[in-house]
């Protein structure tokens, strides 16, 4: 009991300078919390979309998936005939049966030729309206659609794009373009996870997505009073020919759910890792501080020594304060996180993913994992103070205040983190010349791990050598002032060390995916200008195939000399070695192609693969089933019949562009493939004649007005495409580092404050001699500075070696350019003063207020 209200008292004593930590570990099970309720959430939001929109029973064509996709390679859904539906209604226990058609596979627009799919990434459906929408969706306005010119579009898509009844709307798909008006709105009934949905009439979807009418993709079916749904899956299997995918309702819904959680669970985990390394840093923070309460209190430990409480009792002490602070933290952390899960769904809403508060979702598991990691990690982080606490001798009592630096542990922490350091640059060596990328993956972990605790545990003896360095190039210039700065931060090098590391961690992390994401950029546009002959490149950014239509408007551009198509699609190959290997990649291209990208062959020539019945393979290919040019490979195309092709070229896999494809032509794969199982463009390349390439460019562009899915891209575009989307992924990456380096600042706070408490007297007895409020303030700004640059330079340079060896790793998938981004590191070490600068602010103040008699009469 004594321990715990000796504990209460000290925490609450010193509440303002445990305020910092405790910010740090709310942030960090804020973010825990907030993770774990907005993915949860998110599966509950898509739980209650799948049960509602999923009959008893769904009877699927053959092709599709298990979650009914209806993305083909064609462009147009899988189907069954209309006699199903007759066949399923006859069926005992069925109640009702009702055919629907619909596909993801389309683009639509409004009068002005602007795309009406979703920004998020959600998909586009197009599809018949039927009984089982009308169950989840109810008419705001207007009426279903009643004919071809018709059509019926959801509230929310409706809202986004200011669409109003009658106006024109156009649907794209690969049998053509479909215009109609605007007859209804509807509403959802359930949380629309932020699809664009457009309902025909079943006549006009038949013909509109798929050119031809009597056909579904779908039967929904209905059980009878007293049949479940079990019965009733087996009553239609008995009844229908094989082939046809049957589910209920409960297969659908987990089919769906488990189609979404494998993208969830990414996400979740990948924030949960940022999470981890806000932990990593509140760490240092927690260490700090309580190192620095420790040795402010030495002879008031001292005297409790000396009146008779135990080592043990004073450590306990300690970590008794250290699980007021995460209790506390972590309390007010679940509370924020659920705060937080709040704004992410509000800020999925403003990019088009709806998600309702209705739906929030707060497993008790979550606050329990909250409250334990906070808790947990604050004591755990405690322990070493607690434990240098409980040394303190009742001498202390009779020095004054502040513990005397151990220089057997100082030695043992130096020779400890030269060791981890030095293995972990042996290991990112190793990753750098590893043959393999999986082999070297393994070694660059290890480096990567090694290296940063190396660094952490030598961070005190490196804050010497940097910290003088710097003081020489920055601090001097500012004469006496700039040196007691320096020497401030040189006090306490294990401070320095820990309070540098915090910040250290966060700055390497944003180093080094800065080194990788600029070399793959620079290598991939190296690869650009070293293979890609063509003038431009067509594709659709959100993966959209190209329709037939949309080929012909780009071959009737003016200023073209050649139009290469490019197609994809999967095979079974069984090569001359017995193996089958099935669902292989096999690209289907013009031979024209063979000069648009140049690719490296290491036998043959890749114009010999578009030769009838030949095709190429690539090197890694090659060598694991013992081919040689001459030999044939047995190609079971999909939706098509079985081909013996010759190997006529054998491509390099040392390539960053169709890495690893297998080319034959376009007339190879249809003398095997029917015409209306052909797989559509994926892209389309076009050279200009000579001297024409502007003009071409331009007519390019307006023959393809009509199609705004694609973009049409030169190679300055394409480059500035692709370094857009590298530069997205990384702010993204960025914006969740920045709670590490949030935490790492909050670390600097807490230093200077503690430091300024801890020097009060000195304080006053400098401002006493004459040192200026303005000089004083300058001095905590300055120190402040210099140790985050010292946080910095650590970090920048850890980081841009642990990028530098991943792009090795690289280099092994064909990525050969090392660039470092020299802007980007210097604007970061640039900002870190900044960040110094704003981190003395509230220190500098405060101890530029202090009364300098009381200051000095601080004991």
């Amino acid at each position: 009991m004594t321990v715990m209200k000796t504990s209460m008292r000290n925490f609450f004593a010193h509440k303002g300078r445990m305020a910092l930590s405790a910010i740090a570990v709310l942030l960090s099970v804020a973010f825990v919390t907030g993770t774990l309720v907005f993915t949860d959430t998110m599966g509950t939001t898509f739980d209650k979309l799948f049960a509602a929109t999923s009959s008893d029973v769904t009877v699927s064509a053959k092709g599709a998936s298990d979650t009914g996709e209806t993305q083909a390679d064609n462009g147009r859904p899988p189907v069954m005939p209309a006699s199903v539906l007759d066949e399923v209604r006859e069926v005992d226990g069925v109640k009702s049966a009702e055919g629907t058609v619909f596909s993801t596979s389309v683009t639509v627009v409004d009068v002005d030729k602007d795309s009406l799919s979703p920004t998020s990434g959600a998909p586009t459906i197009v599809g018949n309206w039927n009984a089982t929408d009308a169950r989840t969706m109810k008419i705001a306005s207007g009426n279903a659609p009643r004919g071809p010119d018709q059509i019926m579009v959801d509230a929310d898509t409706a809202d986004k794009h200011d669409l109003k009844l009658g106006d024109e709307i156009g649907v794209i798909t690969a049998v053509g373009t479909h215009k109609a008006k605007v007859s209804g709105i509807a509403e959802f009934q359930v949380t629309n996870p932020g699809a664009a949905i457009f309902y025909l009439d079943t006549k006009t979807a038949q013909e509109a997505l798929v050119g031809e009418s009597g056909v579904y993709t779908n039967v929904n079916v209905t059980a009878a009073s007293g049949v479940s749904d079990a019965q009733l899956k087996k009553n239609v299997a008995n009844a229908l020919d094989s082939g046809y995918r049957i589910q209920t309702a409960k297969e659908v819904a987990d089919a769906n759910a488990k189609d979404v959680g494998e993208f969830m669970g990414v996400m979740k985990y990948a924030m949960l890792g940022f999470a981890g390394i806000a932990f990593l840093v509140g760490i240092f923070l927690i260490i700090n501080t309580f190192s620095m309460l420790v040795a402010q209190r030495t002879r008031e430990i001292g005297l409790m020594r000396a009146i008779g409480s135990s080592r043990k009792q004073v450590n306990r002490s300690v970590l008794a304060e250290a699980l007021l602070l995460g209790v506390l933290g972590s309390v007010l952390g679940v509370g924020a996180g659920v705060g937080l899960a709040i704004g992410l769904m509000k800020l999925m809403g403003a990019t088009g993913m709806n998600l309702s508060t209705d739906d929030l979702t707060v497993a008790w598991t979550t606050p329990v994992v909250g409250l334990l990691l906070g808790v947990v990690v604050t004591v755990l982080a405690a322990y070493l103070p607690a434990r240098r606490a409980g040394k303190v001798s009742p001498m202390a009592a009779l020095r004054d205040s502040g513990a005397p630096v151990d220089a057997k542990s100082g030695v043992v922490r130096a020779v400890l983190g030269l060791v981890l350091t030095g293995a972990g640059g042996c290991a990112l060596y190793l990753a750098a010349e590893a043959d393999r990328a999986k082999e070297g993956s393994m070694w660059l972990g290890g480096g990567v791990v090694l290296s940063l605790i190396g660094f952490v545990v030598i961070g005190p003896l490196l804050a010497g050598g940097v910290v003088r360095v710097m003081g020489a190039l920055v601090l001097r210039i500012f004469g006496p002032v700039g040196r007691m700065a320096e020497r401030n931060a040189l006090r306490n090098p294990r401070r320095t060390g820990a309070t540098g590391a915090a910040l250290m961690i966060g700055l390497a992390l944003v180093a080094c995916l800065s080194v990788v994401g600029s070399s793959m950029v620079a290598s991939a546009t190296d690869q650009l200008d070293k293979t890609v002959g063509t003038d431009f490149i067509i594709q659709s950014d959100t993966g959209q195939l190209i329709t037939p239509q949309a080929v012909r408007a780009a071959k009737s551009a003016e200023g073209l000399k050649g139009v290469t198509e490019y197609k994809w699609t999967e095979a079974d190959f069984t090569t001359p070695d017995g193996r089958t290997e099935k669902n292989t990649a096999i690209t289907a291209a013009d031979p024209s192609y063979a000069t648009d990208l140049s690719t490296e062959t290491v036998a043959g020539n890749l114009k010999d693969a578009y030769k009838p019945d030949s095709m190429s393979v690539h090197e890694e290919f090659a060598e694991d089933h013992g081919i040689s040019l001459g030999s044939e490979v047995s190609v079971a195309f999909k939706g098509g019949s079985t081909a013996r092709l010759t190997v006529r070229a054998i491509t390099s896999s040392d390539v960053v562009i169709d890495q690893g494809a297998m080319y034959t032509a376009i007339d190879t794969m249809a003398k095997y493939v029917p015409a209306d199982k052909m797989p559509l463009d994926t892209l389309l390349f076009a050279s200009a004649k000579d001297g024409q390439e502007a003009a071409a460019y331009t007519s390019l562009k307006a023959a393809l007005d009509d199609y705004p899915q694609y973009s049409v891209r030169d190679q300055t575009d394409y480059k500035e495409a692709l370094k857009d989307q590298i530069g997205q992924l990384l702010n993204m990456i960025y914006g969740l580092l920045a709670l590490a380096i949030i935490v790492a600042i909050l670390g600097v706070v807490n230093t200077l404050a503690l430091s300024v408490v801890e020097r009060t007297r000195e304080i006053g007895l400098m401002r006493a001699i004459g040192l200026s409020r303005r000089q004083l303030r300058r001095m905590i700004r300055l120190e402040s500075v210099v140790i985050a640059l010292f946080g910095a330079l650590l970090g920048l340079g850890l980081g841009m070696g642990w990028g530098a060896t991943a792009q090795q790793l690289l280099a092994l998938e064909g990525l050969n350019v090392l660039d470092i981004p020299w802007p980007t590191i210097i604007g970061v070490f640039l900002g870190s003063a900044f960040v110094g600068l704003f981190a003395a602010l509230v220190p500098a103040f405060r101890a530029g207020r202090m009364n300098v008699l009381n200051a000095i009469a601080t004991e």
